[in-house]
């Protein structure tokens, strides 16, 4: 049966946080507020926890995941990101974009993309999150949580107790959440490629 936080979206509790960053620690699989729609994440190295996650949403290997970080310093140690587009990633970050890009020796093989090496990459704009992620001091992997057959994000954390409480371990409710999630911009070429348009402004990818 999976623990609920109520954690105030703008001012979260310590004692919350620092209990929610040990149930990941642990091998949990947590359901968790973004500055878009709210996720489904665990640890990076979590072979077990990510299967689950999988499971839960019904993707194959295939399906790009997405490592959400605490800030630009962190990125370069999961991801090849060239002057160019560090311009860009620093105009955009913290936001609603996810940023595909090359990744490094540090992501485990089973986190990337299977044929292009990838990795999807992102830096929320989300106080619950932003603190979670300080807390654990490392990445979660993540992915929306949209289950299969759905044609939108949940987005009302009661919804998501019902259904996922027997297949999670933590559910944290940070407010009712966005049902448009992340623009998805390909950053493997020179040029910006606009893969899924979302919450982030698209002008912006001029910046």
């Amino acid at each position: 049966m999976a623990q609920y936080f109520v954690i105030h979206p703008e001012t979260p509790q310590p004692r919350l946080i620092r209990q929610a960053a040990e149930i990941i620690r642990a091998g949990g699989v947590v359901v968790y507020p973004t500055d878009a729609t709210y996720a489904l994440g665990c640890l990076i190295g979590d072979k077990d926890a990510l299967d689950r996650i999988r499971r839960i949403r019904g993707l194959d290997e295939s399906h790009q995941l997405t490592l959400v970080c605490r800030d630009l310093s962190e990125i370069a140690s999961y991801a090849k990101v060239g002057n160019a587009h560090y311009r860009l990633l620093k105009a955009l970050t913290p936001g609603p974009y996810t940023f595909i890009l090359p990744a490094t020796k540090q992501v485990p093989r089973r986190v990337q993309h299977p044929k292009r090496k990838t990795i999807g990459i992102r830096v929320p704009d989300n106080a619950i999150l932003q603190a979670l992620l300080v807390e654990l001091a490392e990445p979660l992997m993540s992915t929306t949580l949209q289950l299969p057959g759905e044609e939108h994000p949940m987005n009302d954390p009661y919804d998501m107790r019902q259904l996922l409480e027997r297949q999670v371990d933590l559910i944290i409710d940070g407010a009712f959440g966005d049902l448009e999630p992340t623009t998805v911009v390909d950053l493997g070429d020179e040029v910006p490629q606009v893969v899924r348009v979302g919450k982030g402004d698209v002008a912006r990818l001029g910046a």
